[in-house]
């Protein structure tokens, strides 16, 4: 491999985790609101049956129910945002390890750049 075409490989892999970082930021924003919205709507949720709101999951009526099972009807009415959240937090990993596989390839490059150089 021509160290020019090397080089060249080197400065796509590094701007590339320059825009990473960027996008990483970005996503993880829209991971801690996605937490935030589905924890917000999870103790609204709870304080409505609490407070006797009668609700509809799936086709079934929910109205009362026993406070020991009051948190996971609620969680389940909330499934919408807790998708939400877990879609954030697998976007937001599978950055982390796209800049992980990005600076292994540059590991790589580099290795292979100064082996050219020495040769």
């Amino acid at each position: 491999m021509e160290l020019q075409v090397i080089s060249q490989q080197m400065t796509k892999r590094i701007k590339a985790l320059t825009d990473s970082r960027s996008t990483l930021k970005d996503l993880a924003i829209t991971k801690a609101n996605a937490i935030t919205e589905y924890e917000k709507k999870v103790a609204i949720t709870i304080i409505k049956l609490r407070n006797g709101m009668e609700a509809e999951l799936e086709g079934e009526v929910i109205s009362n129910p026993p406070v020991t099972v009051i948190d996971k009807v609620s969680k389940g009415m909330c499934w919408q945002e807790k998708l939400e959240m877990e879609k954030s937090e697998a976007l937001y990993k599978a950055e982390i390890v796209c800049m992980n596989a990005l600076q292994a390839e540059l590991n790589g490059l580099q290795s292979l750049n100064k082996y050219v150089t020495e040769v």
